[in-house]
């Protein structure tokens, strides 16, 4: 899922790559987790069911990026609305030809029939797959620790639109608007709490 100005930055090119906090399978026993430095000096994080990482069979148990890995597709969840006398249907409802609006940038989909007016809002959570406009393929995916980001990643982040925010600072580097847009979504403990995240970076493709 991405809000808005995220989507507007992934169709403009401006946003390459996301960054999600590290958390552990809830499937697994121990909610607890370290990281394990690879051979190409990249981190990888593991179950801690001991001190080792292993358990009693002596087996590894990595924790999987959630989101996939490289050459994984991803479609992306945005706010949306259906015609406003569809109003009362659930998602799951609709037809596959029912045109879609979609605020972020004001576009619409037309596939045959024409939207008469514009209903409700519709949050991305709600989203089918059938009307998600944006494909993603994963490039890369690393393990790094938050405030370990780079002025280059923080610009692929798509953050820029933060500088025509009204009061805001045009003398922020693009890591302290990161820092600002992470802290506004996650709360400004998490950034201080400096945690362990995926950085997922991606390439739009065609549907």
């Amino acid at each position: 899922m991405f809000s808005g100005p995220m989507v507007r930055a992934i169709l403009e090119g401006r946003k390459t790559v996301t960054r999600r906090e590290i958390k552990p399978s809830m499937r697994s026993a121990d909610s607890s987790f370290e990281l394990h430095q690879q051979e190409d000096e990249s981190w990888r994080p593991m179950h801690t069911f001991d001190e080792s990482c292993l358990d009693a069979k002596g087996t590894e148990h990595p924790i999987v990026c959630p989101y996939g890995q490289p050459g994984d597709r991803l479609w992306v969840r945005e706010a949306w609305l259906a015609d406003a006398q569809l109003d009362s249907i659930a998602p799951r409802e609709l037809s596959k030809g029912e045109p879609v609006f979609y605020p972020a940038d004001g576009s619409i989909r037309q596939t045959g029939c024409a939207m008469l007016s514009q209903g409700r809002g519709r949050p991305s959570i709600h989203m089918p797959r059938w009307a998600s406009r944006i494909l993603l393929e994963i490039t890369a995916v690393r393990v790094e620790l938050l405030q370990d980001i780079s002025e280059k990643q923080a610009e692929a982040e798509g953050v820029d639109f933060l500088r025509h925010v009204p009061d805001a600072d045009e003398t922020l580097t693009a890591a302290q608007l990161f820092e600002c847009l992470w802290s506004s979504i996650n709360g400004d403990e998490s950034w201080s709490g400096n945690p362990w995240v995926w950085a997922v970076e991606f390439k739009r493709i065609e549907p």
